[in-house]
């Protein structure tokens, strides 16, 4: 595993939260990736190692974007969202992350 390259603690803050949409559990069923949001200036190794130390699955490859802030409106002012990445964790064959966790039966 590649985590003992890495700062622990800056591992433990690169994961901000999963991204849960219909899109991203789509992936998750056919593609065997799950998709996390990250913070700016995450690099695929460092994602890569964060997801290998918090969640003990192996990762196959990283793949990652940036999503541009949507323009908004409040009355007259015109304001934008922040911009965010999304990684997009691709699982080595066999390896899944239980969210839901043991709670459910």
């Amino acid at each position: 595993m590649s985590v003992a390259k890495h700062n622990p603690q800056r591992l433990m803050q690169v994961l901000l939260a999963p991204q849960v949409s219909e899109k991203s559990t789509f992936v998750a069923d056919k593609n065997e990736q799950v998709v996390f949001r990250v913070t700016q200036d995450a690099t695929k190794p460092e994602i890569k190692a964060a997801v290998e130390l918090m969640f003990k699955v192996e990762v196959e490859a990283v793949q990652v974007l940036v999503v541009k802030g949507k323009h908004k409106r409040f009355g007259k002012f015109m304001g934008r969202r922040k911009d965010w990445k999304k990684a997009y964790v691709c699982l080595k064959p066999g390896q899944e992350i239980n969210f839901a966790g043991a709670e459910s039966k």
